[in-house]
């Protein structure tokens, strides 16, 4: 199951999330989930570099399936957009699978995420 921390600050805004785990909805390179939840992860994490200002960290290990995302200083409104845009995704997935395969959960959190 992958497993999705959204991290917020105290003001309700989206500061980072942590990805973690595989999906096993289908065999390695024909699982639809998570090639999904990458997808979305992906491009936003893309995203917000190209089209923010915004300094963040992220570290990942493809192997254990984490991505781990915070932002270094505050949100941008348009990197609280794409956060919340990944968010919605990520739970229009969780929905659609019935929570089977996808597990999301929010954490208020104040400081920087350590591993």
């Amino acid at each position: 199951m992958i497993k999705v921390s959204i991290y917020k600050n105290t003001n309700n805004l989206i500061t980072g999330f942590k990805v973690l785990g595989h999906a096993n909805y289908a065999e390695h390179g024909s699982d639809v989930v998570c090639a999904a939840v990458s997808v979305l992860v992906i491009n936003t994490i893309n995203s917000i570099d190209k089209f923010t200002s915004d300094t963040f960290d992220v570290q990942e290990d493809e192997d254990k399936g984490l991505i781990e995302f915070y932002m270094v200083d505050s949100v941008s409104n348009e990197g609280n957009l794409l956060l919340n845009s990944l968010a919605l995704g990520l739970q229009g997935i969780e929905d659609e699978y019935e929570g089977k395969y996808i597990k999301i959960s929010e954490q208020i959190r104040s400081d920087k995420l350590v591993e």
